[in-house]
Order: C-alpha cells, then structure tokens, then sequence
C-alpha cells in the first residue's frame, strides 16, 4: 500500500545544501518511494544544545512511498549514514539528520520510532517549513495549528 509521509531535514556541519539536496535525491530513489514535494530551506539556531554551535538548515519532505515506517526510518538512517553522519550523541552537530515526522494513517510507539515525531509541535524548524506544504495547519490528518504557541521565540528565518 503507498501512502505519503513527511520526513524533516537538517544540518549544521559542511556543506549543509549540497547534503540537503543529496538526501532528498536518495529519498527519491529509494525502492517504492517518490519525492512529492519539499519546502523552502529555513535557518535555525540549534535548539537545546549545551555548548555554541553553527546555524542549522532545515526543510520539510512529502513523499508517497510502499516502504513500512519501520522500513522508511531505517532507509533515512541509511542515506545519513552514507552521507557521512556519525552520531556522536543525540544533540551533536550534523551533516544531515532525517526524521520521520508523519506517515499517512499511522501512528507508532515504540523504542525506535514514534510517529507522529513527539516533539513536532515543539520545533520552529518543522512547523514553518511544514505550513509551506501544508497551509491550512493540517498535515495528513495531523493538525499541528496549535504548535505556534509553543514556538515563539525560536528564531527561524529563510535561508
């Protein structure tokens, strides 16, 4: 069965565009999958890190795809992985980093994954990027309009 999905994008360490753009071609390429659209690049500050670190860039994805969540987490970590993340603990600087944000008619709990992503109404650099596709505030049957309270004050701002 395909069914879209929304995978947020980002980075802070090289060549952030050039990787953005490379994650996205490998998301359109993997097996069952097509890249459907893609906001605009935003800049953000790292959120909650402990020590100075550079800008991130972030965008939003939607793509149909036949590949499970399970299956589609594992791919994006892939796709990290080839191009050069290492994971160096949960708020270090990245090459790229994709999440799972929301899969069509499906929600997971589990120790891997959780979709709807738990923190998407809490991030600046997923609600902006993800309005852009989806300006009525309702992404695949999420309605993410009440997040906006929770942001203010993050600084976002188009690349």
């Amino acid at each position: 069965m395909v069914r879209k999905a929304v995978i947020g994008l980002g980075g802070n360490l090289g060549d952030v565009e050039r990787q953005l753009r490379l994650a996205l071609e490998a998301l359109d390429g993997l097996c069952g999958t097509k890249l459907l659209r893609v906001s605009p690049i935003y800049r953000t500050a790292a959120v909650e890190v402990t020590g100075p670190q550079p800008d991130y860039l972030n965008c939003v994805a939607e793509i149909e795809t036949s590949l499970s969540p399970h299956a589609l987490l594992g791919a994006c970590l892939g796709i990290e992985s080839a191009l050069g993340r290492v994971r160096e603990g949960v708020k270090s600087p990245r090459t790229v980093d994709m999440d799972l944000l929301l899969y069509e008619g499906v929600s997971v709990e589990s120790e891997e994954l959780t979709v709807p992503h738990p923190r998407l109404l809490y991030r600046a650099f997923v609600l902006v990027p993800l309005r852009d596709l989806y300006p009525g505030e309702i992404a695949l049957g999420v309605d993410f309009a009440e997040g906006f309270a929770n942001i203010a004050g993050q600084s976002i701002a188009p690349n």
